[in-house]
């Protein structure tokens, strides 16, 4: 996956020169009027319409997020009337998906209008009937290999998966995968989701396996055994981890993304002190996509919505949460990306970036193997 005007010079005008006298010209019928009026602005129009629907309904976007929650701020403040009505934070992918599925007749504040999922719940959301289509206003400056060709979906940021670890709890920092197995981890690592459900987790699952020499499906089994090993000594803590249970030291080392990790610190200021290890064995990048639901309460919301997530100003918004934004190569070419922005974006040299058909084949092997390899549950916080 490919992720990571001069005019000529102006001249002198020449010295006025009299003009001869001469008879006023006679005078002209003035110019026809143009048979076509200007064009509207589209977006605009756009606005109107999701304004008369005032509301937009999104699921899973935690604040902590790749900087959703100045995304989400920056969205109504330039579209005033809009009403973001967010549901569960905390949900994973096949969550999202199961909320259209469940909504489909429902027209209230529980249906999704729009979903942000990992890249390979597009293809399965769209074979099922789940997500429309609809192009955005940069998609060309897309990648191909990062979107659907009909537009039901297309890649929205990216990064790659990293050990979050509170400094305040852990004395010695782990460098890769293989040392979270170690005694001195007792009671202290977690994932950031279910695997079951969540597309960070099952990566994470296949990020530890790969980190092992496997490939591919080989990987798969060989994560299940590495999380089967961790778990029988103590080390893994079976609850969805966040920045907040990082913090605590209630998980004081998660695997999770390295844009979430980066955030937190900042969030925390210090307190603890977060350190961001990307493990040179078993890296792996991960690519999100966004899709409209076939269902969507509000339309034109959601249009409008995703306008903004791909404008520049969407872009930007998430590479100052630490994500790769999908329009990187581009808008780099462009110019358009702060140099002290660039500067703080975690390196994804050396990292893997799995095709959507990899990703399904690993994905079912450790949600079908989890329950009787590790054979423990996952727990949502309360």
């Amino acid at each position: 996956m490919v992720l990571a005007a001069c005019g000529p010079a102006a001249t002198e005008a020449p010295a006025p020169t009299e003009a001869p006298a001469t008879e006023p010209p006679a005078a002209t019928e003035p110019p026809a009027p143009a048979t076509e009026p200007p064009a509207a602005d589209p977006m605009a129009a756009l606005y109107e319409a999701a304004k008369a629907e005032g509301m937009l309904t999104t699921i899973a976007l935690p604040h902590d997020w790749c900087n959703y929650g100045a995304v989400i701020e920056g969205f109504k403040a330039k579209y005033p009337g809009i009403e973001v009505n967010e549901l569960d934070p905390g949900a994973g992918s096949g969550e999202e998906l199961e909320a259209i599925r469940a909504n489909k007749d429902n027209p209230g504040p529980q249906a999704p209008d729009v979903i942000d999922v990992g890249l390979a719940f597009g293809p399965t959301a769209k074979e099922e009937g789940l997500i429309q289509p609809y192009k955005v206003a940069t998609w060309d400056e897309i990648p191909d290999d990062a979107k659907d060709p009909d537009g039901y979906w297309y890649g929205d940021y990216y990064g790659v998966l990293s050990l979050s670890v509170n400094q305040s709890v852990v004395a010695n920092v782990p460098a890769e995968y293989a040392d979270l197995l170690k005694p001195e981890y007792n009671g202290q690592v977690a994932l950031s989701g279910d695997p079951l459900t969540s597309n960070a987790a099952a990566l994470s699952v296949w990020a530890a396996g790969l980190a092992t020499g496997a490939t591919g499906e080989d990987a798969a089994r060989a994560g299940l055994e590495f999380f089967k090993q961790l778990n029988e000594a103590g080390n893994f803590v079976p609850i969805d981890g966040d920045s907040r249970t990082v913090g605590i030291g209630e998980t004081p080392i998660m695997i999770d993304w390295s844009y979430n990790s980066i955030l937190n610190d900042v969030n925390l200021a210090g307190n603890p002190d977060l350190e961001t290890v990307v493990p040179t064995k078993g890296s792996i990048a991960g690519v999100y996509v966004q899709a409209i639901s076939a269902y969507a309460p509000h339309p034109n919301a959601a249009k409008l919505w995703m306008e903004y997530l791909y404008s520049d100003e969407g872009q930007l918004g998430w590479a100052s949460g630490f994500c790769y934004p999908i329009r990187f190569n581009a808008m780099v070419a462009a110019d358009k990306i702060p140099q002290d922005m660039l500067a703080q974006l975690p390196s994804t040299e050396g990292a893997y970036f799995p095709t959507i058909e990899e990703i399904n084949a690993a994905k079912a092997v450790i949600t079908e193997g989890w329950p009787t390899v590790v054979g423990v549950e996952v727990k949502a916080q309360p």
